[in-house]
């Protein structure tokens, strides 16, 4: 299976990706292929996984054939060649791009390309970003830099005007919907839901196809919009929205940060005979906690950001009825509901409250309290 056919709706990127990868291997000199390139687009247009088909392409001696062991592993960041940067942190600081540009100051050690994938390059601290700019600036010999971003504006202007710049768009409900029973046999209908509700992101929608819990969450936070009658039933939604994302967060966090632990002890010699662990084993543990402590703010927000789009696409679908259109609702299980809400709402009122939802989201973005934020945005929505 080629590695680009995951890469739904994305037909004109494939191509653009394919021109380049043709131009390296023809040993001509040509304006297809460049040395960075910036990937774009809405969660869950696939900007990182186009970057890192990319990647296997350019390593793979058949351009992304996806079952050599070189595609394999460029996807699983086992190759030595590919450097897939993902962060689980709020920020991507300049220590971590120091030791990066250290590594991929190496030649390539299997083929003809070294290449870096960062997924996250929005969230490159001033420093760090500075850092980079130098090497993208200065770029290694047979080095190519992959950054993903949700748009250029989240790059710093002088790094992206050295990118060449691939911007993904959201696929279709319907091509979602195909890749979900075709690739994963999901029911026509639970599939048609799952990609209605997730707005085209590919990854949501088969996470909510597989997973029913994860449906029952999403019941319960479309319900907070009409719960909401006053300020003390705003506070009441506020704490349950932020409750709900702690426990999500740490429900997943925890078993992961066990087992990270016990694999960091036992490398450092836990559990033998003799001193003990070896020097340096007990900060080497701190730090992983504070690593850890700092993904777990970050899966909160991030769940809670999740969370805010849900409940912005239930006054999306009350503007479109008050707009004279009950097509293409998003949430027509709450059909009847969304119905009787526009009925009893004024337009403006509606616009202004997507408004204040996203208002929010940028607020969180920027580390605002999570509970206090998510207060001061309940109240206006019980408005």
């Amino acid at each position: 299976m080629s590695v680009f056919e995951n890469l739904v709706g994305q037909e004109h990127v494939v191509e653009i990706i394919k021109s380049a990868v043709a131009a390296t291997r023809s040993g001509v000199e040509s304006q297809e292929m460049t040395h960075a390139w910036v990937f774009t687009g809405p969660p869950g247009s696939g900007r990182s996984s186009a970057a890192v088909a990319f990647a296997q392409a350019l390593v793979c001696p058949k351009d992304g054939c996806g079952d050599c062991n070189q595609c394999k592993s460029a996807a699983n960041g086992a190759h030595p060649d590919v450097e897939i940067i993902r962060t689980e942190g709020l920020s991507i600081k300049i220590d971590e791009v120091r030791e990066l540009l250290t590594r991929v100051a190496w030649a390539p050690s299997m083929g003809g390309w070294r290449v870096v994938v960062m997924e996250d390059a929005d969230r490159l601290t001033e420093s760090a970003a500075n850092a980079l700019l130098k090497a993208i600036e200065e770029p290694g010999n047979r080095t190519v830099w992959l950054l993903c971003a949700p748009t250029l504006h989240d790059v710093l202007p002088t790094i992206r005007s050295r990118c060449r710049h691939l911007q993904l768009v959201t696929p279709s409900n319907a091509a979602v919907a195909q890749v979900l029973q075709k690739r994963d046999g999901i029911s026509p209908q639970m599939a048609d839901f799952a990609a209605r509700v997730s707005q085209g992101h590919i990854g949501r929608a088969r996470y909510l196809a597989n997973n029913e819990s994860v449906r029952n969450t999403r019941t319960t936070i479309m319900a907070l919009p009409l719960s909401l009658k006053g300020i003390s039933s705003a506070f009441a939604a506020a704490q349950a929205l932020v409750d709900l994302a702690t426990e999500q967060a740490n429900s997943a966090a925890d078993e992961r940060n066990e087992k990270e632990i016990d694999d960091l002890s036992l490398a450092y010699g836990k559990g033998a005979t003799g001193r003990g662990m070896a020097s340096g084993g007990s900060k080497a543990i701190k730090e992983l906690e504070k690593e850890q402590k700092t993904r777990s703010t970050r899966m909160v927000r991030d769940g809670l950001d999740a969370a805010l789009l849900d409940i912005a696409t239930f006054y999306r679908d009350v503007m479109m009825v008050q707009a004279g259109s009950n097509d293409g609702l998003i949430n027509k299980e709450l059909e009847n509901e969304i119905n009787a809400y526009a009925a009893n709402n004024k337009l403006q009122a509606t616009i202004n409250k997507i408004g204040a939802i996203m208002e929010a989201r940028v607020n969180l973005g920027h580390n605002a309290a999570p509970l206090l934020t998510v207060e001061a945005l309940m109240c206006v929505l019980a408005r």
